[in-house]
């Protein structure tokens, strides 16, 4: 059983429903500001009270089919990749590939899954970010499939997907982010002698590691927004690369703003993380007693 990235196992479609709202919340942060505007948005809050204010309930729910998208292909790719992996890893006698090794088919795996996604994930990047632009801006694409189509039809399949490179490097970061903060930070617990390990400390981690992981994720994440979001201009793209867009946010918005959208991105992985640790934990104490202890 391994740690995800956005979407898990655990996690069915259903809860997109509720992530969708963070995610739109985390995309507008993301894209405010940009080139050298003024930002639109001061903080999440605000930008969810104008959303609401400006497009209404339905506003916040933009995109919601392209999430579900990404969900499908994004999650059964990756957990597909990772239970083949594991089986291949797995001894003759029935023991499980080593922490390190478990590590590495998840960043594989998260990666593999990313690519297969980034179609999605790019229809999910422009629908949600549709609503910011001015009238003759707007892409205006009315679910997922017509976007993907559109995006086919209008600028070349390679386009569905751009920004493939940091949607990957971002799987694989989260994947190994969360890995190593959740295991560094339950020992410390333990060590404190202030924690047993019981679901308190395990909680108590899996939220230090969500911290961890959506601080270490969310430059990757800001790259990966803005190149999916970019128009041509004048026949050039906006931006030639990843390293670029990390040059022009810090130089004209400030380093921090490699954050933006903090809230609403931990909102979206702290709860995740917190479940897939105790998930994994109780998983791992059913192993010990049922089958190491015969």
């Amino acid at each position: 059983m391994h740690v995800g990235d956005s979407c898990s196992i655990h996690r069915p479609m259903g809860a997109t429903v509720f992530v969708q709202p963070l995610d739109l919340v985390k995309n507008r942060m993301q894209l405010s500001g940009q080139g050298s505007k003024a930002r639109e948005y001061k903080t999440s809050f605000h930008a969810l009270v104008s959303i609401l204010k400006n497009e209404g309930v339905g506003g916040i729910y933009t995109g919601l089919s392209a999430g579900l998208l990404r969900q499908a292909t994004y999650t059964t790719t990756r957990l597909g990749i990772y239970t083949i992996l594991f089986e291949k890893m797995t001894r003759p006698d029935g023991t499980p590939p080593s922490f390190i090794m478990k590590a590495l088919i998840g960043m594989t795996a998260g990666a593999i899954g990313a690519f297969v996604g980034t179609p999605a994930e790019v229809a999910l990047i422009r629908m949600t970010a549709d609503g910011r632009l001015p009238a003759d801006q707007k892409r205006g694409y009315s679910n997922v499939f017509n976007a993907l189509a559109r995006i086919t039809k209008e600028e070349g399949v390679t386009t569905l997907w751009r920004g493939c490179v940091p949607t990957m490097a971002r799987a694989v970061v989260v994947n190994a982010a969360q890995l190593a903060s959740y295991s560094q930070t339950k020992q410390g617990l333990l060590d404190s002698g202030y924690f047993g390990d019981d679901i308190l400390c395990h909680f108590c981690a899996s939220m230090i590691s969500g911290l961890v992981t959506t601080a270490a994720s969310m430059p990757v994440d800001i790259v990966k927004t803005r190149i999916q979001s970019m128009r041509m201009i004048d026949g050039k793209p906006e931006y030639k690369n990843g390293l670029e867009v990390l040059g022009k946010v810090i130089r004209n918005e400030g380093f921090f703003s490699l954050w933006k959208g903090f809230t609403p991105y931990y909102a979206r992985l702290g709860p995740h993380t917190v479940l897939t640790f105790i998930f994994l934990e109780q998983m791992n104490k059913l192993y010990k007693q049922h089958v190491l202890e015969r």
